[in-house]
């Protein structure tokens, strides 16, 4: 048995405990008869099941009751978890901020979304949820934003917010919760709640028993307070009465299974089990006695995460800045008649059970909707008071944040030949050490992370020179002793550059909340992450989660392809171009000269910044080519549509070369070979393959529409070659990424690239080998021209 030995807190008083447990039970009814509409009543046309949680959302509701009307202030910030979006909206429905229509249009278009969205749904939601624990982890990486802005003076420390996360407990088996309370404890965050929602079930199954304790041990060795909150105010009077502890000892022992497997089966199954399991304490069998088989199923079942009081005097225990784990004990489907089913997480009530529920309730028939259904006036207005009283009915709405000044033109750095990695390295440099007036603000507003890879993606110079954020000093002991290196990094709360551990997971669950800082405190960053091309896949869940709520940032993805031959084939990436096409909310650009890369990264900060904008993914390389000499500037403006003529075909050209970034010196000596027997060689430089896509693809969509009307970008370029001209297309990446412009006015293509995994090696071997070299580029050219001739 263990015994409470918490502090005491603040008591509540009756009158609010009995107006909260009056809103909690119409939260639990709220979201279940939504549920029930989309899957019982609303017309469906597919035949499919609508889905909905109903059990997930009962388990919680008490504690969201406790949290939004109790606990909350105006300046906290909430992840709601995805199974207890219905509750959240219900929330919303009191308070008169979601309409009816979106209700009754659940995971219907234009309703209410499955799980909570900061940009498809209408009512205000600080954070998006959706699977493995991401809505988790990025509360404390918000956390981590709030004092670097507090740090920087863009924020005051009275106005600091806690940012919570509901959680179901299944999320605690998800490994970008430990990655992230790794990071946690290096930064040393604070005003961060996480609430387990601790019911026991997951989608197949009881959670492990052998897991009590393990969470509490693992928290606080990561310096997090942990509260567990299990009995709730009716267990803990109950077993402090003689024969009282033995019943909460065989509560504690018992299987998470069989818990829940009495708890379905209700009162008399509990009496059968209690009374042979305690036929030695007599005092006890009294006890049970005293309750008939409803009591004894309420006292069995009356655990600190259903008790409003419990749980205010613990949010109110908690009153400060330490991150602290709320394990609050409950029920799946509490209140509901499969409550501890295994088979509840995606269980219906069916019709005759939702009119039990809602005869119990006291809501008529035609008042399901009813925000206060059910209730007598008297209650209804005490509950209407507190709901409209709360701090979620006093939140400000987002705030708009001013932009950030970007400079006219970002000077280009010098030198013959150069590698876009080590220009980008130095572009951030030159801001960093800028005069201009534009260039410094845009600078401090700057701020980069990496995951153990700063030095090796050339961001130590802008490191150097702005240094590490560090909420306390951290002194740069080599150059304190005045040993000679490079990376003199000192570590303050002035510092732009947040080092990470090497967990690409994190990098971009960091670049998420940083990408958020507008939205969520009023001040607009530019963040920058820089990781290696190949293991954006490690944290592809998180960059989708990060575009999916509009997060901005800019993504430098460096060294990329074959370019980084030595490392082997895991260091080399294939399809990271086709993540740049594919993910929504993320422009791909792909530049192979610095003066191109200059031109993109102005785009990028303004695009960042822009109302109908997103965020940006830059794939560099560890290569140094050969830069080339402008006649003019009539390049600008078609490299950022996509792509522009490097060389321009001449007459009726029947074949063009279109290729992308680190290829560029191959494609260049393969034409110097070619230049007499093909004169009129197109050269298409392809900057994005990702805007050209989807420029092309937007162009075919409106042709049904009947609103399409110039030639798209990539029709444009490519109506200047003979109509059956043929392309030869090549990257150092998948060569899908590219062998997709031959659909766009119908040319043969003989695409060229990377569809294995590649091996150690130097460049000449490896693009030989992979057939990326000027003698591979020379013979698909000539298969092109037979083809062509054969044909004509």
């Amino acid at each position: 048995m263990i015994t409470d030995t918490r502090p005491p807190a603040l008591k509540p008083a009756p009158e609010t405990i009995a107006v909260l447990e009056t809103i909690e039970a119409r939260l639990r009814w709220l979201s279940s008869w939504t549920i029930h509409n989309a899957n019982h009543l609303r017309d469906s046309r597919d035949g499919l099941k609508v889905g909905g949680h109903q059990a997930s959302c009962a388990s919680i509701t008490a504690i969201m009751t406790a949290l939004y009307f109790g606990a909350l202030r105006p300046q906290d910030k909430v992840a709601v978890k995805p199974h207890a979006g219905p509750v959240l909206h219900a929330i919303h429905y009191m308070l008169g901020q979601q309409s009816l229509g979106a209700l009754q249009r659940y995971r219907g278009l234009g309703g209410a979304q499955s799980y909570p969205s900061r940009t498809k749904d209408t009512i205000p939601v600080d954070f998006s949820t959706g699977s493995v624990g991401l809505g988790v982890a990025v509360t404390a990486f918000a956390s981590l934003v709030q004092d670097y802005l507090i740090a920087h003076g863009d924020m005051a420390e009275a106005d600091a917010g806690r940012m919570i996360a509901l959680m179901g407990d299944a999320e605690l088996d998800e490994g970008n919760i430990y990655e992230c309370l790794i990071e946690c404890f290096k930064h040393d965050i604070r005003n961060c709640w996480w609430i387990v929602d601790y019911n026991r079930q997951s989608l197949d199954s009881t959670t492990a028993d052998r897991m009590f304790r393990r969470f509490d041990d693992i928290f606080e060795t990561c310096g997090w307070r942990v509260e567990t909150l299990k009995q709730g105010k009716i267990q803990r009077a109950t077993f402090a009465r003689p024969g009282g502890a033995a019943i909460g000892e065989w509560i504690d022992n018992c299987p998470n299974a069989e818990f829940a497997a009495l708890t379905y089966q209700g009162g008399a199954a509990w009496r059968e089990r209690l009374n042979r399991d305690l036929a030695g304490s007599p005092k006890s069998l009294k006890l049970i006695a005293d309750h008939d088989d409803a009591a004894l199923a309420t006292l069995m079942t009356n655990l600190g995460g259903h008790c409003i009081e419990t749980l205010l005097e613990s949010f109110a225990r908690c009153d400060d800045e330490r991150p602290t784990l709320f394990i609050a004990y409950t029920i799946k489907g509490y209140g509901l008649p499969f409550a501890g089913h295994k088979d509840n997480h995606s269980g219906l009530m069916n019709p005759p059970q939702i009119e039990g529920l809602r005869a119990a309730m006291g809501i008529a028939p035609g008042e399901e909707w009813a925000p206060y259904g059910g209730l007598g006036d008297n209650a209804a207005a005490a509950a209407r008071a507190v709901v409209e009283g709360s701090a979620l009915a006093r939140a400000r709405p987002e705030p708009s944040a001013p932009p950030v000044p970007v400079p006219d033109v970002i000077p280009i750095p010098d030198g013959a030949e150069q590698a876009t990695q080590a220009a980008f390295g130095r572009i951030l440099l030159d801001l960093a050490k800028s005069g201009d007036d534009k260039a410094r603000a845009l600078a401090n507003r700057i701020v980069t992370t990496s995951p153990d890879v700063t030095v090796s993606t050339n961001l130590g110079a802008f490191v150097n020179q702005r240094g590490l954020f560090r909420r306390q000093e951290l002194k740069d002991v080599f150059s304190a002793a005045k040993i000679p290196t490079a990376q003199k990094w000192a570590g303050h709360d002035a510092g732009q550059h947040i080092e990470l551990g090497i967990a690409e997971n994190n990098l971009f669950l960091m670049l998420a909340a940083l990408g958020l800082s507008a939205p969520l405190f009023g001040t607009r960053l530019i963040p920058i992450g820089t990781v290696y091309d190949p293991f954006i896949a490690r944290g592809l869940d998180a960059l989708n989660y990060a575009c999916y709520q509009d997060a901005r940032f800019l993504l430098v993805a460096t060294p990329s392809g074959l370019t980084l031959g030595p490392e082997g084939g895991a260091h080399q990436s294939i399809n990271s171009p086709l993540i740049g096409i594919g993910q929504p909310g993320l422009t791909y650009f792909e530049p192979a000269f610095v003066d191109e890369l200059a031109l993109i990264m102005r785009w990028s900060f303004e695009h960042m910044q822009a109302d109908d904008g997103g965020s940006v993914y830059l794939r560099l390389t560890t290569r140094a080519i050969e830069q080339v000499e402008r006649v003019d500037d009539s390049w600008r403006e078609p490299a950022l549509k996509g792509g522009y003529w490097l060389r321009r075909p001449s007459g009726a050209a029947d074949l063009a070369i279109a290729f992308t970034g680190a290829v560029t010196p191959e494609v260049l000596a393969a034409a110097a070979e070619l230049a007499e027997d093909v004169p009129g060689l197109g050269l298409l430089m392809v900057t994005s393959p990702d805007l050209l896509h989807r420029d092309w693809s937007a162009h075919q969509a409106a042709r049904w529409t009947g609103s399409a009307s110039a030639p798209c970008h990539a029709e444009a370029l490519l109506s200047q070659l003979a109509p059956h001209a043929g392309l030869v297309t090549i990257i150092d990446g998948a060569p899908s990424t590219l062998s997709w412009l031959g659909g766009v006015s119908g040319m043969r293509v003989s695409p060229l690239g990377t569809d294995r995994f590649g091996q150690t090696g130097d460049l000449p071997d490896l693009f030989d080998l992979y057939r990326l070299d000027s003698r591979a580029i020379i013979d698909a050219v000539a298969q092109l021209l037979i083809d062509t001739r054969r044909l004509a």
